[in-house]
């Protein structure tokens, strides 16, 4: 009796309890998952043993191992991502050397909201890119609180490498996060040592670690691989989509490349693909007369065409990418930017491959609802209102500057780093390729009411 009084008066332990508690009622209100197109092509693709390499071949390999096990297809994939978000959130609670009360108040708040209850639960790579990255670097964290302890200290940093690997096997872009990793390492072991040499080692085989890695497990994965050329196509989509964007922006641009080498395709940008053209999605673009088009020109055509517009007209491109970009981080509607999803649908030939049934039950109906809610009465959807919140966490740790602190703040900076990279990549507004700036500015939040009273302190 004397003990469960004791432990319920700690507040690290019932901050941490309801952050579990959490994470199992998010699993069991949202079980088995949810499912949409890409996750159901990705599906086809585990039980072919054969990815295309459109879609993060790790994701169908991850996927392929869900649907082998007892269960739900989605089942074990999401308990593996939930595990990753939760797992770490908990141990956010366990950085500071003392934890307010007020950590346990915020943990179940930040746990009602979409960004938890809902975004977890789907078949995304965004998420589990989001989840890995958030581990690896808290993972490095307690790396640095334990850092006196030599086999602890290489086992989490070793942890850290593999989630991070994992991280940048789901999002191609998220390589931009390993830089970050290895410097707040870098800066936090000079902090617990006093010299620089002891942090560029450690940082340095992180880094290399991670690559090595990275780089191991895509080779594995390409064993499994098709012959389609995935990333030539995805550039030269991703050209395609800036060159209509540049023609719709002034009609008046030249296309002397294509014009010369692929006339057709010029007159059916100018004609068909410019009335389409949507900062949305370039997907609006995609008729099956435009794809019939574009795919009898070689990619290299297309680049040849990118790069000479960008040469003669920079203004042109520039301002195609900034509104491109202020819909992925802040679009004027994000319900046009699908920023949650329920249930399982997806194209009708995957799913009648995989001998699924669409799904859009009671419970999906209810959590949409539960979505729409804070879609329209809130202002939660939105990427740069937790861009300012990581902000303000970012200044309030960089006062302190303890090595933990360290660590939070190379997680922030990561984040917005990897949201740099979409000014030049965005092809899309979905609200959740950027749900790594919620998420860490969440945990951000979190570690700063857990030790409220020191982080602000004067230092």
């Amino acid at each position: 009796m004397l003990l469960q009084k004791s432990v319920f008066r700690d507040p690290r332990i019932v901050a941490t309890a309801v952050v579990a508690l959490g994470g199992v009622l998010t699993l069991l209100i949202n079980f088995p998952g949810s499912m949409e197109d890409d996750s159901f092509v990705q599906l086809v693709e585990a039980r072919h043993q054969s990815y295309s390499n459109w879609h993060p071949p790790v994701m169908s390999w991850l996927l392929g191992l869900s649907d082998a096990l007892p269960g739900p297809v989605a089942g074990w994939f999401i308990g593996f991502d939930m595990l990753l978000a939760f797992g770490a959130l908990a141990l956010v609670l366990w950085l500071p050397k003392k934890v307010s009360w007020a950590a346990a108040g915020a943990a179940a708040l930040m746990l009602l909201l979409p960004q938890f209850l809902m975004e977890q639960a789907v078949v995304w790579k965004d998420a589990l890119f989001a989840d890995a990255a958030f581990a690896g670097f808290i993972a490095l964290a307690l790396a640095a609180n334990h850092w006196r302890r030599v086999r602890l200290r290489i086992a989490l940093i070793a942890a850290s490498a593999l989630l991070l690997a994992l991280a940048v096997l789901t999002r191609q872009n998220g390589a931009v996060i390993v830089p970050c990793a290895a410097l707040g390492l870098v800066f936090a072991a000079h902090r617990l040592d006093g010299t620089w040499r002891t942090g560029l080692i450690h940082g340095a085989a992180l880094f290399g670690a991670t690559l090595v890695l990275a780089f191991g497990g895509n080779a594995l994965l390409q064993l499994r691989a098709d012959d389609y050329p995935a990333r030539q196509e995805q550039f030269k989509v991703l050209h395609l989509y800036d060159i209509t964007g540049m023609v719709k922006r002034d009609p008046n641009v030249k296309l002397t490349v294509l014009d010369r080498e692929a006339p057709e395709l010029s007159r059916t940008l100018r004609t068909k693909a410019v009335p389409l053209w949507s900062p949305v999605k370039n997907d609006t673009m995609e008729t099956d007369e435009i794809i019939a088009v574009k795919d009898a020109v070689p990619a290299p055509v297309v680049t040849r065409q990118w790069q000479e517009l960008i040469a003669h007209y920079p203004g042109h491109y520039l301002g195609v990418r900034a509104e491109l970009f202020r819909w992925v981080f802040q679009p004027p509607d994000v319900g046009l930017c699908h920023p949650f999803h329920v249930g399982d649908q997806g194209d009708a030939g995957d799913l009648k491959e995989l001998g699924i049934q669409p799904r859009l039950d009671a419970r999906d109906i209810a959590l949409w609802h539960y979505g729409d809610f804070f879609l329209y009465k809130t202002p939660v959807f939105s990427h740069a209102l937790f861009a300012v919140l990581a902000i303000a966490v970012l200044v309030i740790v960089l006062r302190r500057r303890t090595p933990a602190d360290i660590m939070i703040a190379a997680l922030i900076a990561a984040a917005f780093v990897f949201t740099a990279t979409f000014v030049v990549l965005s092809i899309a507004c979905d609200y959740r390729y950027l749900y790594i700036i919620d998420l860490s500015a969440l945990a951000g939040a979190l570690y700063v009411a857990a030790d409220w009273r020191a982080l602000l302190r004067r230092p």
